[in-house]
């Protein structure tokens, strides 16, 4: 990366984090909401350099979809919370098990057993949240809506582990629209809350939604957490 496009990079994420920034406290505003919502970086294929000037702005939550990816930048990144938000296979949990903060995408009791098992281990307990296929789309993870009570009670069954709630990734209706997709996560994150009340295996306090095209919609039902990467760093060419 030459230092005069370094430097126009640098120049563009600053802007765009402060623009992001107010555009998500508009949405607050609107949504007439007075809880935080945390504004995730999603870090894939961005350089640590890059990474490091958006925390330096305050960015204070990465997001990691890639094993491999994090594992080989970890070390170059300023001290920041990270959650590992992509796809998990069992066999990469042993991985991250100890150099994350919380894994989003919790979609089926057998990852759910690995990341238990792992956690004992490692002597911890791994905040996750369970992922929701609110869409029930073939091409995506997540477990379906209507399995989701079952796959919470097993799960809190398990030790090293604590519910912290749900994610999801919908899809867009042909009005280009997720809106309601995103009204009906918002009843689930309510009703799980609801069932599980007084258990200690759960702290429902997150829902992670809401990308780039869609994070405000996201905010207006309930979002906690917005996963925010191209519209942040741009589109990776670097």
């Amino acid at each position: 990366m030459t230092e005069k496009l370094s430097d126009n990079i640098l120049s563009a994420v600053t802007e765009s984090y402060k623009r992001l920034s107010e555009e998500i406290e508009e949405a607050k505003l609107r949504a007439g909401r007075t809880d935080s919502v945390r504004f995730m970086a999603v870090t894939k294929t961005v350089p640590p350099e890059i990474v490091n000037h958006a925390i330096s702005l305050g960015i204070d939550l990465l997001g990691e979809n890639r094993v491999q990816e994090y594992l080989d930048k970890r070390e170059s990144y300023a001290p920041c919370e990270v959650h590992f938000i992509g796809g998990l296979q069992t066999n990469k949990v042993k991985y991250i098990i100890d150099k994350v903060d919380m894994i989003h995408s919790v979609d089926s009791i057998k990852l759910a057993e690995e990341i238990s098992r792992r956690s004992v281990s490692a002597g911890r307990t791994m905040d996750i949240l369970l992922e929701v296929n609110i869409g029930v789309e073939e091409s995506k993870s997540g477990i379906a809506p209507e399995k989701l009570t079952e796959l919470a009670a097993q799960t809190a069954e398990l030790p090293g582990l604590r519910i912290r709630g749900l994610m999801t990734i919908p899809p867009i209706d042909n009005n280009g629209s997720s809106e309601r997709y995103f009204e009906r996560m918002q009843r689930l994150y309510s009703d799980i809350g609801d069932k599980f009340k007084g258990n200690d295996k759960f702290l429902i306090d997150m829902l992670s939604m809401g990308m780039s095209g869609d994070f405000p919609t996201a905010i207006k039902y309930g979002s906690t957490i917005v996963r925010i990467g191209s519209l942040l760093f741009g589109y990776r060419k670097y």
